[in-house]
C-alpha cells in the first residue's frame, strides 16, 4: 500500500491542483490529508471538492474545526481569525457540514494513525504543535500504547517536513531525502504543507509512504501562484487526473 501524505492545503487551490497531478503519476492507492483544507488563502470551496472528490482519508485540522464552529479563534492569530470569519461565509452549508464531520483522528488499517496537531491529548490535539521533543516524546508514547498497534503517526501543522523515530535514548529526525524504516521503531511524519510555506522551501511538499516497501519519499512540487485553472471548477476534475476512486476504506 502506498500513501499519499499531503497537510495544510490552507485554501491555496494552484499548490493543491499541482500536487494532485504530481499524485496522479505516482502510483497511490490511497491519499491521506492531515487537516487545514480551508484558512489564509481564498479557494475553500475548491480545495474542498477537490479533497472530496478524490476520496481521501481526511481528519479535521484547527482551521477547519473553527470555521465550521466546532472550536473558537480565540487562541488564533488575528490574521488567522479573520481568515476564518471570512471563509465561513463564502462556504455552503454542505461545505460546512463535510468539515464538521471529519474525524480528529483516523487509523489506516491499524498501520498509521493520522492526526492534525498531535496524538497524544485527549481534547484539543488538533492544536499542539510537536515542535519540541518533548512534544513529541509525548506522542509517541501515545502511539507505543496505541490499541491499533500501528507503528506509524502521520501528523502536520507545523508546516515543516520531517521524518521522527523513536530511539532508546533520544528523539531521532532523518535528514535522508528517502528514509527505510525499521520494523522495529516508531514514527512521526509530517509531510510538510501544501500551500502556506513558513521555512525557505516555498515548494508543495508532500510525502509517499510506502507501507510495504517500508520507505517515506518527500515530494517537492512547483505551482504557479497567480495561474487560473479553469479545469479545476469543472465537475469531474479528479477523475480526468486519475484520482477519483482510490481506496477510502478507513476506521475511526
Amino acid at each position: 500500500m502506498r500513501l499519499a501524505l499531503i497537510s495544510d492545503i490552507h485554501a491555496n487551490l494552484e499548490a493543491l491542483e499541482a500536487t494532485f497531478y504530481d499524485i496522479a503519476e505516482r502510483s497511490v492507492d490511497r491519499i491521506v490529508c492531515l487537516g487545514d483544507i480551508v484558512g489564509y488563502n481564498s479557494d475553500a470551496t475548491a480545495c474542498i471538492a477537490l479533497i472530496r472528490g478524490a476520496d481521501c482519508v481526511c481528519v479535521a485540522g484547527n482551521h477547519d474545526l473553527a470555521v465550521c464552529g466546532r472550536i473558537t479563534t480565540r487562541k488564533f492569530p488575528s490574521a488567522a481569525a479573520r481568515a476564518v470569519a471570512w471563509t465561513r461565509q463564502q462556504l455552503s452549508a454542505d461545505d460546512l457540514d463535510f468539515l464538521g464531520s471529519l474525524p480528529l483522528k483516523a487509523n489506516i488499517d491499524n498501520r498509521v494513525i493520522a492526526v492534525h496537531g498531535a496524538l497524544h491529548p485527549e481534547t484539543d490535539c488538533e492544536s499542539v504543535r510537536l515542535d519540541t521533543d518533548k512534544r513529541r516524546r509525548a506522542s509517541f508514547e501515545a502511539l507505543m500504547i496505541h490499541s491499533s498497534g500501528a507503528r506509524i503517526c502521520a501528523y502536520g501543522h507545523t508546516h515543516h517536513a520531517g521524518v521522527y523515530e523513536m530511539r532508546p535514548d533520544r528523539v531521532a529526525l532523518h535528514e535522508d531525502a528517502h528514509v527505510s524504516l525499521r520494523d522495529d521503531a516508531y514514527y512521526l511524519i509530517n509531510p510538510g504543507t501544501i500551500g502556506e510555506p513558513r521555512s525557505a522551501e516555498c515548494r508543495a511538499t508532500y510525502m509517499i509512504l510506502d507501507l510495504d516497501r517500508r520507505t517515506v519519499t518527500p515530494r517537492y512540487v512547483d505551482y504557479q501562484a497567480s495561474a487560473e485553472f479553469v479545469v479545476a471548477h469543472q465537475p469531474g476534475f479528479a477523475s480526468r487526473i486519475g484520482l477519483a476512486g482510490l481506496a477510502s476504506r478507513w476506521r475511526g
